[in-house]
């Protein structure tokens, strides 16, 4: 099972204008969120993103735009716990 943020509501923007190609958010996203295609990233799986933030903090030209800290990854980080958490059901962050 792969867990899955809510469909449609990932606050994640990318402008392909402003993309290099470096290939730094493909190495620092955790969920494939990412692609290379022609020189250049594309977006291939938007709700997969967990709005952790690494894709922004790493991107060096600006190109890609997340309000880290409000997806899953928050719901994880907040609960506390270490190891593997529950993410989904009640919790209200992802779906399975």
């Amino acid at each position: 099972m792969t867990l899955r943020y809510l469909s449609g509501v990932v606050t994640l923007e990318y402008d392909k204008n402003k993309c290099k190609g470096c290939g730094k958010c493909i190495e620092v996203c955790p969920h494939n969120v990412f692609a290379m295609e022609k020189n250049v990233v594309k977006i291939i799986d938007r709700d997969a993103c967990i709005e952790c933030g690494a894709c922004m903090k790493n991107c060096p030209f600006g190109a890609i735009k997340v309000d880290a800290g409000v997806g899953c990854a928050a719901a994880v980080l907040s609960s506390g716990k270490k190891g593997n958490v529950v993410c989904g059901g009640d919790s209200g962050c992802c779906s399975g």
